[in-house]
């Protein structure tokens, strides 16, 4: 009350600070009443519309703010707003038809333009290798006249034979595979990060490939189909053989079956757990491990690892590289010695690309 008994004039509220947001209500409602006459505009479509909006504002400032920070800049630029955007999958699904200004684009590599000279100067090196070997071994071992009869060759003995390069280790994934990047682990071995097609997933020259599968060891999912189509039927015939003798595969167990067809000699099914289930994100490390051994007991030098989370078990892009490498990374730190000397993350999108390119740059400043 007043000093002469009048009621006490109430402060004016904003329709934001009504509302509990903090960009304007008002201001909403008057872009969404210009150049729409014809339509009937009800008093909370201004208010759910700016909630939305401010809530989109601070999940995009949130991200771009740890890639800003991951790159070691104090201030936010558009190109780590674009680098926010195209690393969450809800954002980039979006935003896909958004163009951020001074953004830059995300890194990719297109395989033709650096596929041909890379296996042209490898193939040379090899054979220039194994010319002077044979040269050298000329030089040192003296030619022993065998008698015999004629038209027979003589038998060739275990220390007449000359010792060739292992092509899968020495001279890459091969034709259609571009490494874009590649870091050292803790006992020496490299792991790449390869781009290339998914139907040429079986023409890659490693000793073993990684095929992500469910209970069933199904070749319905694209790694398994693209594996189906380069080993024909022989590769189907041993794995229908395998699933009768091993039986259903436990949630983060393997299979190793041959690679009848491909290049490389086996195959590891895995079964990759399935997103949101219980203790998921542990299972899909032990997933990891568990293929490693696998190898390692084949005393494989190489393996190849598609995308393992994809499509079929909805596992977000940003979380599985995470988890991926942080397994691959602990395994080999843990462990004495190992018979793997390359490893390969073989991926098919500039999506994956660009995610697996950050978590591989974390691990170096690590």
């Amino acid at each position: 009350m007043s000093a002469r008994g009048g009621k006490k004039k109430a402060t004016k509220l904003s329709r934001s600070s009504r509302a509990g947001v903090i960009f304007p209500v008002g201001r909403m409602m008057r872009y969404l009443r210009t150049g729409k006459p014809k339509y009937r505009i009800g008093m909370g479509a201004p208010v759910y519309m700016a909630a939305v909006i401010e809530y989109l504002a601070a999940e995009i400032l949130e991200l771009a703010g740890n890639a800003a920070r991951d790159n070691k800049k104090g201030r936010i630029t558009p190109r780590h707003i674009k680098l926010a955007v195209a690393n969450d999958e809800e954002l980039n699904q979006l935003l896909r038809g958004v163009t951020i200004s001074n953004g830059g684009v995300l890194p990719r590599i297109h395989p033709e333009l650096l596929s041909k000279k890379r296996t042209g100067r490898v193939k040379v090196d090899s054979q220039a290798s194994i010319t002077d070997k044979q040269d050298e071994q000329s030089k040192k071992k003296p030619i022993k006249k065998i008698k015999g009869k004629r038209g027979r060759k003589p038998k060739s003995t275990d220390g007449d034979k000359e010792s060739v390069p292992n092509s899968t280790v020495e001279d890459g994934p091969g034709d259609g595979f571009t490494i874009l990047s590649a870091k050292s682990l803790f006992l020496g071995q490299k792991l790449s990060l390869t781009e290339s097609e998914l139907s040429k997933i079986g023409l890659i020259k490693v000793e073993g490939i990684i095929n992500p599968t469910n209970a069933e060891m199904d070749l319905k999912d694209g790694v398994g189909n693209a594996l189906e189509k380069a080993g024909g039927r022989e590769f189907l015939e041993g794995v229908k053989e395998l699933r009768k003798a091993q039986g259903p595969l436990e949630v983060a167990s393997v299979a190793v079956s041959q690679a009848s067809g491909m290049a490389a000699r086996f195959i590891i099914h895995c079964n990759i757990p399935q997103w949101g289930s219980e203790k998921c994100e542990d299972q899909l490390e032990k997933t990891v491990k568990n293929c490693l051994s696998a190898a390692e007991d084949k005393k494989l030098k190489s393996v190849a690892f598609p995308s393992l989370p994809a499509g079929r078990n909805g596992f977000p892009k940003q979380t599985a590289a995470q988890l991926i490498l942080k397994a691959i990374s602990n395994h080999f730190v843990s462990s004495t010695s190992s018979s793997l000397k390359n490893i390969y993350f073989v991926l098919f999108d500039s999506e994956s690309i660009g995610i697996y390119l950050q978590e591989m740059a974390k691990l170096d400043a690590k």
